[in-house]
């Protein structure tokens, strides 16, 4: 074990006396810890074991340490070290492995200081996704218009065009709601008609004006589509499904 020793020491020493190049640095580094793997600790504790007597140390009284009977301390182990490689070869081995504690303390605070960095980076970007995310899901909520107001948008939109196909279509469709309106509050009948016929006024306040825009719809279903249409009369039409529909809140 001692042989394995000083020849790991003098390469070391070799190589940080720069006798070697970088390749054969390298190799030598490689080299070394193989052999404090598979040589040094084996053979340390080989010895430690066996060596019954083998001085590991002086106690506080300067005795010397006999058989392994308890576990190997630190200092123990240093003192063994010491005692089987030359002095300046392990006094530059304990200098340069200083320095590289020191260095390899140094760089670990660098990393663990960037890993936290990272951390509270990731930790403010999720929260900020989060945030994103929540604020996403209310504005889809918020714009969750029903069906029925974008068909009535779809519907005013055809009643400020400059085309009378347009407002026919418009009003046959408003006609359509009144009818999906009455479904809906429960009032049953064959025809529209029927279905108004059935509804009690003190449930349903804008009855009549139900009852005058559907008679308007059956006057330009029945009308040649030649026949020329009035402006403010489809407009007054459309404001009577509308007053209705806002009375149960059916339209916005």
């Amino acid at each position: 074990m001692g042989i394995a020793i000083r020849d790991s020491f003098t390469g070391y020493n070799t190589y940080m006396q720069g006798g070697l190049s970088t390749a054969a640095g390298f190799k030598a580094g490689i080299w070394s810890v193989g052999t404090l793997i598979f040589q040094w600790v084996p053979s340390l504790m080989l010895s430690l074991s066996t060596a019954g007597s083998m001085t590991l140390g002086t106690n506080a009284s300067g005795a010397s340490a006999g058989p392994l009977t308890s576990a190997v301390t630190v200092p123990q182990i240093e003192a063994y070290l010491q005692s089987m490689s030359p002095t300046p070869l392990y006094q530059q081995f304990v200098t340069d492995w200083g320095l590289f504690a020191a260095v390899s303390i140094f760089i670990s605070l660098i990393l663990a200081s960037f890993m936290t960095y990272c951390i509270v980076q990731l930790t403010r970007i999720r929260r900020r996704e989060e945030q994103r995310f929540a604020a996403a899901a209310a504005s889809v909520a918020a714009r969750n218009v029903p069906v029925t107001h974008l068909r009535w948008d779809r519907i005013m939109g055809e009643i400020h065009s400059e085309s009378e196909k347009s407002w026919r279509l418009a009003i046959l469709e408003a006609d359509i709601m009144l009818g999906e309106l009455l479904d809906s509050l429960g009032y049953k009948g064959e025809t529209m008609a029927d279905k108004m016929r059935a509804v009690e006024r003190a449930n349903f306040h804008t009855i009549d004006l139900a009852w005058e825009a559907h008679r308007a719809r059956n006057r330009i279903a029945h009308e040649s589509s030649e026949t020329p249409l009035n402006p403010r009369d489809v407009r007054h039409t459309i404001d009577l499904y509308q007053k209705v529909f806002r009375e149960f809140q059916f339209v916005a």
